[in-house]
């Protein structure tokens, strides 16, 4: 600890270990913390996974294609692959979205010209889209060769109410929130940075970790757009299309999140670049609580809220949820 003329303790600043994590510690950690969890929380009260689907995805979908989606059979190829990047486009509201974004958010700072800005933008995007197709493409080989004895074929729930694909989703899912509490700790300190020797030697590491985890998503995903391509790549057989299709629709996932970072980082750059520059914490805060809500969101709606959904404990949900 150091202390300022006026008396204050501060926190040590630490050596940056990696994207996510700068050395520079907030002071009121737990605040953070608490305050984030709480913000996590409160989003499975309220979250309304009926109205996103249908309300949003099912609309979006609807108008781009120019047709009722929802349970009509894909016809060739070249629709599957469509279908595959509109519905990402439909699904774009995630949790892994908010932490990767959110994560990238304190880049934007780093240039003073609105060009500079979106050109450093294109670098940490191009090595996120590659850890998210990586896993997307291989998931899609895996369904287009083990077909139908996927889990998410077998949706009959036994006597505890749990059917293979519930399971899976919980399992991805659990994973992916406790990554991002993780990731949210090490970035204020409370715990060691994980990808701190890897980034090291590969500085986006990280970068390609947060695809990673959106590509996940696709491994747990229960979206019913999704589940419609999922079977037509999988009773296809086709390795190359399944790989085209998964990773065409979670590059739908994260496009309008995309264009919306990189319209902010044109307009609101410099003010953000003061922001931040005035004082280093601020980027730490802004990283950890990303993560922190995303991570408490995933773990408590796929694996808490859902016990609820079977009568197996009780949580509070909003009554529009």
């Amino acid at each position: 600890m150091t202390q300022t003329a006026r008396g204050a303790v501060t926190p040590p600043v630490a050596r940056p270990t990696s994207m996510f994590v700068n050395g520079h510690f907030p002071r009121r950690r737990a605040l953070v913390i608490g305050l984030s969890a709480l913000a996590g929380f409160l989003l499975t009260v309220v979250w309304s996974a009926e109205f996103v689907d249908r309300t949003i995805g099912d609309n979006v979908a609807n108008t781009m294609l120019g047709h009722e989606v929802r349970d009509r059979p894909i016809d060739g190829v070249v629709a599957g692959i469509a279908f595959a990047f509109v519905t990402g486009i439909a699904g774009t509201f995630t949790a892994c979205n908010v932490a990767a974004f959110g994560a990238l958010a304190p880049l934007v700072g780093q240039t003073t010209t609105a060009r500079g800005r979106m050109l450093s933008m294109l670098r940490p995007l191009g090595w996120l889209s590659a850890g998210m197709i990586t896993v997307s493409a291989l998931y899609g080989v895996v369904v287009a060769l083990v077909g139908t004895r996927m889990p998410q074929f077998q949706t009959a729930s036994p006597a505890t109410g749990f059917s293979p694909r519930l399971v899976q989703a919980m399992i991805v899912f659990g994973i992916i929130g406790v990554v991002l509490i993780w990731l949210g700790l090490a970035a204020l300190g409370v715990l060691p940075d994980p990808l701190a020797r890897v980034s090291a030697r590969f500085p986006n590491a990280p970068m390609v970790l947060m695809g990673a985890l959106i590509g996940g998503f696709l491994i747990g995903r229960p979206f019913a757009l999704f589940r419609q391509m999922f079977r037509d790549a999988a009773e296809s057989g086709n390795v190359l299309y399944g790989a085209v299709a998964f990773s065409l629709q979670s590059l739908g996932n994260i496009v309008v999140m995309a264009l919306l970072f990189l319209l902010m980082a044109a307009l609101a750059g410099d003010r953000l670049r003061g922001w931040l520059a005035a004082d280093p914490r601020r980027a730490t805060v802004l990283v950890a609580a990303a993560f922190l809500v995303a991570g408490v969101f995933t773990l408590l709606y796929w694996d808490v809220r859902i016990l609820a959904r079977r009568d197996l404990i009780w949580y509070p949900v909003a009554p529009w949820a």
